[in-house]
């Protein structure tokens, strides 16, 4: 029986951060963001919305193109890589919307963000 508790605990611990990375979804931007770039990230997050990843990346991209300076954006791009499997370009951008947060603590303390640049 200590055995099998201790079983269910480990894969608790390990399947459970998982789980919590896996429920991300994309940000809208801050009031008062160009025009172009939250257009195109809000129909970044209606294509996610829908499971087209591609689609969401692709408008994400050019959310970036509009103003590469929004953490936000940084971090939808980063997400649609995640889910479409390129792992380090997806890192890449995780780290650039770290650092473009200024204490935004939805990015700063996300669990998928982590995995990717640790804390």
């Amino acid at each position: 029986m200590k055995k099998m508790s201790f079983l269910l605990i480990a894969v608790f611990v390990l399947v459970f951060p998982l789980s919590a990375m896996a429920n991300e979804s994309p940000m809208h931007l801050p009031e008062g963001s160009d025009k172009g770039a939250n257009m195109h990230n809000e129909a970044g997050i209606k294509h996610w919305g829908m499971g087209h990843a591609e689609e969401a990346l692709k408008h994400f991209k050019e959310a970036a193109a509009a103003d590469p300076s929004i953490a936000e954006i940084h971090f939808n791009e980063a997400l649609a890589l995640d889910k479409l499997g390129n792992h380090g370009a997806a890192t890449k951008h995780f780290q650039k919307a770290k650092d473009k947060a200024h204490g935004n603590d939805k990015i700063l303390k996300s669990p998928i963000l982590n995995g990717h640049i640790g804390h």
